[in-house]
């Protein structure tokens, strides 16, 4: 069962999505505390959605999933948390956005200081309270996103920032300096960064770990492959057919994921 209700905000209209057995009372709840995150802010949001999920309780141990999306002045800022309940994770949701917001400021306010600054380390927020991935039979698993967008030329921080912003655990782009596509990723030893790159001859990034691997060139088969093989939540690889660092990954309802550049 899907329901969509909005409301007018005094700034900004919040638009709530529910999917599944979502009580009556979770978007209302969800709304007030966007409200409160919203309402910290001094400048403008131009949009914000939340969006409430709830899963079958035999389908995973946290099965109430929230995600909200802002447009913080033209920047997106994104958050995405799973509880037990449903209210736990908005209250979850409302913490971990704010914790985005806070990146999004730091970054900005060294940019205007230091022309070309890292964000730096992470924010401590760890990842027990991200979506699980469902459990699903290599059999029954399929390509069942693909996502091709123009990657952004950017260099490895600004990639990172990105990163954090949408609260995502990778990010495909193309270096801003050598042209070649790259890839910047959570490292879950230490929760730090790790930068990937197709660039044979990449040059150091301060602050930055660059992977030693090559990238292997593999077609999305191949790929699909190496994923289920090597038990990571994505492989980073240059397909065979177009020459482009491609990304194939795991998603939370337990199939994959593939992101490609438009050519």
């Amino acid at each position: 069962m899907n329901r969509l209700q909005s409301w007018p905000a005094s700034a900004t209209e919040v638009l709530v999505e529910t999917r599944g057995e979502v009580t009556l009372a979770a978007p209302d709840y969800a709304r007030t505390k966007m409200l409160a995150v919203l309402g910290r802010l001094d400048e403008p949001v131009l949009a914000a959605r939340v969006k409430l999920t709830q899963e079958p309780h035999h389908a995973m141990a946290r099965p109430s999933l929230a995600q909200a999306v802002i447009d913080l002045n033209g920047t997106p800022v994104r958050a995405h948390v799973a509880a037990t309940t449903m209210q736990e994770a908005v209250d979850l949701l409302q913490d971990r956005l704010n914790a985005r917001i806070a990146r999004v400021r730091h970054h900005r306010d060294h940019h205007r200081r230091h022309a070309s600054a890292p964000v730096g380390p992470p924010d401590g927020a760890r990842h027990e309270h991200r979506p699980q991935r469902h459990a699903r039979g290599e059999q029954e698993r399929r390509i069942v996103r693909h996502k091709s967008y123009s990657l952004a030329r950017q260099t490895a921080w600004e990639a990172v920032f990105e990163l954090e912003s949408m609260d995502y655990d990778f990010h495909l782009f193309t270096d801003a300096a050598s042209g070649c596509d790259s890839v910047v990723h959570r490292d879950p030893s230490d929760d730090g960064y790790r930068l990937a790159t197709a660039d044979p001859q990449g040059e150091p990034v301060p602050g930055l770990r660059v992977s030693t691997l090559a990238v292997p060139r593999l077609a999305v088969a191949d790929a699909v492959s190496r994923l289920d093989l090597g038990g990571l939540p994505f492989v980073f690889f240059t397909d065979a057919a177009t020459g482009r660092g491609n990304v194939v990954y795991h998603r939370y309802d337990g199939h994959y994921g593939l992101i490609t550049p438009v050519l």
